[in-house]
């Protein structure tokens, strides 16, 4: 898997990205690869239960055999997934992969209008989703009857009515699936993120963002078949979907499967199992201190933890180093837009290099700038833009991002950084307003939209509040002549309605008046 050549060529309209001159030529390729050396290998373990690479590649077979003859899908159609972290995601990645169908997957965490607009936009010619989802999905109607063509075509996981097609059902289509012809620049994913417009953006991810992804995380971490990791984020994260299963899949490893979140399920399991890999938030490990369990075992077989998403707290790293005291500590830094990784800190650095986020990966580029897109000097701060073949192409039908999001081949992160003499990244602050809640990413602008459209409040002020476990919280800071502190659970209900559960302030302020500048902007470093 030595991969030593790099050389440039024109992507996206970009000229001169660097790219790995021996890559595989698309996704479809690596599950070839993968199923052709590991066929009898256990891909996936949940709950016990085991999912070997071909029988992951037979059953995707069949369901791009039902996409494609029972709802006429074709390549370059959108199906949207609200699915948990169970075999059928995956089955339903591999299906999208193979046939040039681009899968969306969606947070299951979200409310129905949140859903309604990604339904809206993407325009999905099939909908699968969890059992327990299939409502929320029909409730996406009474918020938007335009959505009505896109929600009819509704494929549940589980025990469905009789008005539902089952997903079981469609895995034992026997017709072989028609063979369709794919390029590395084909969309692979739309994964959405929060904007700084209150609409979400639709990350168009290409077969060769995916690809130059899993090759930097397999070089970085010299990660091989032996490779055994745990999914505890969500799947439909870039982070659970390309730098744990992807990645794995490109390599041949086994991943264990968390439906959720537990802490001692999660440690148990990582003894049990020997999870050698462990790339996680910052809030899982967080979480993980506060268990006496893991002083019951001994994990001498931790070779390689990585972590990313917000920041790490110190004595959580010096309690991992503690816990897991054979292993290496990378820290990563990226984004949906860049696919994952964009820095990854190497496994030896010195100590002076401890608060960086590492070097930028093997093709990527890089580089700092002021207000006026001037090249900053060493160590100066400024915003970070990123360039390369992990970078997607576009945000999907959204002419105005596009416009503004890229420059001379280079993205913008939105992110004030610096490097240093070394090449060193280093994160300093956030120029977009947005907070990090345990990974999940929350632009103020979201909650400030709902809260604004509520009768009693005159204004609203959404900032970040630091937390140990979570990193950050919301907080609201409102003026209203009729609202006050006795007020907070009302407000909260009635932002459920429209936002998911992590978005919803946990903190509450109330005021006379929001600080301004003298054009009217509310200062948000004053309020923080």
């Amino acid at each position: 898997m030595e991969v030593k050549d790099i050389t440039k060529v024109t992507l996206f309209g970009r000229e001169n990205v660097k790219v790995f001159a021996n890559r595989p030529s698309t996704l479809r390729e690596v599950v070839k690869n993968t199923v052709s050396k590991f066929g009898n290998k256990d891909a996936l373990i949940l709950d016990g239960g085991y999912m070997t690479y071909q029988e992951l590649d037979k059953e995707s077979d069949a369901l791009i055999a039902a996409m494609q003859n029972k709802y006429n899908i074709q390549k370059g159609d959108r199906i949207v997934s609200l699915i948990s972290n169970r075999f059928e995601f995956a089955t339903v990645v591999l299906a999208c992969i193979k046939s040039g169908i681009i899968m969306v997957p969606v947070n299951i965490k979200l409310t129905a209008p949140e859903i309604t607009y990604i339904l809206s936009h993407s325009k999905p010619k099939l909908i699968i989703a969890d059992e327990e989802l299939c409502s929320l999905v029909e409730e996406c109607n009474q918020y938007d009857s335009e959505v009505m063509p896109y929600t009819k075509n509704l494929v549940c996981i589980g025990n469905a009515s009789a008005k539902y097609d089952r997903f079981s059902t469609l895995l034992a289509e026997q017709q072989p699936p028609k063979e369709v012809e794919l390029t590395e620049t084909d969309p692979a994913f739309l994964l959405y993120t929060s904007g700084t417009t209150g609409r979400p953006k639709g990350a168009t991810i290409s077969h060769i963002n995916v690809i130059h992804s899993i090759m930097h995380f397999q070089r970085a971490y010299n990660s091989t078949e032996d490779v055994r990791t745990m999914l505890a984020v969500p799947f439909f994260h870039v982070t659970g979907l390309v730098a744990q299963f992807l990645h794995i899949l490109y390599i041949g490893g086994s991943m264990v499967i968390l439906k959720t979140y537990q802490n001692e399920k999660y440690i148990k399991q990582c003894y049990e199992y020997k999870v050698n890999f462990q790339l996680n938030v910052p809030t899982i490990f967080a979480m993980m201190a506060t268990s006496p369990l893991l002083k019951e075992y001994s994990f001498d077989f931790v070779k390689m933890v990585g972590y990313g998403g917000s920041p790490i707290y110190q004595q959580t790293l010096e309690m991992l180093k503690q816990v897991f005291p054979n292993a290496t500590y990378h820290n990563v830094y990226g984004a949906t837009e860049t696919t994952s990784p964009t820095t990854i800190m190497p496994a030896s650095y010195p100590m002076s290099k401890a608060t960086s986020v590492g070097l930028p990966v093997e093709t990527g580029d890089v580089k700092i700038v002021d207000d006026h897109d001037n090249e900053a000097g060493v160590n100066e701060i400024g915003e970070l833009l990123i360039k390369g073949p992990m970078v997607i192409g576009e945000y999907w039908d959204n002419p105005e991002a596009n416009k503004t999001s890229f420059i001379d081949g280079y993205w913008r992160s939105g992110d004030l950084a610096k490097v240093d003499e070394d090449g060193f990244i280093y994160i300093m602050d956030r120029k977009k307003d947005m907070i990090n809640r345990g990974g999940e990413k929350i632009f103020s602008i979201e909650v400030e939209d709902v809260l604004k459209k509520h009768p009693e409040i005159i204004e609203a002020a959404v900032v970040a509040v630091p937390d140990e476990i979570f990193g950050e919280r919301v907080k609201a800071i409102i003026v209203s002549d009729t609202l006050n502190d006795d007020s907070t659970d009302a407000i909260r209900s009635y932002c459920k309605q429209y936002l998911a559960k992590f978005k919803v302030p946990e903190l509450f302020e109330f005021m006379e008046e929001l600080p301004k500048t003298a054009s009217g902007k509310v200062l948000k470093h004053t309020l923080r």
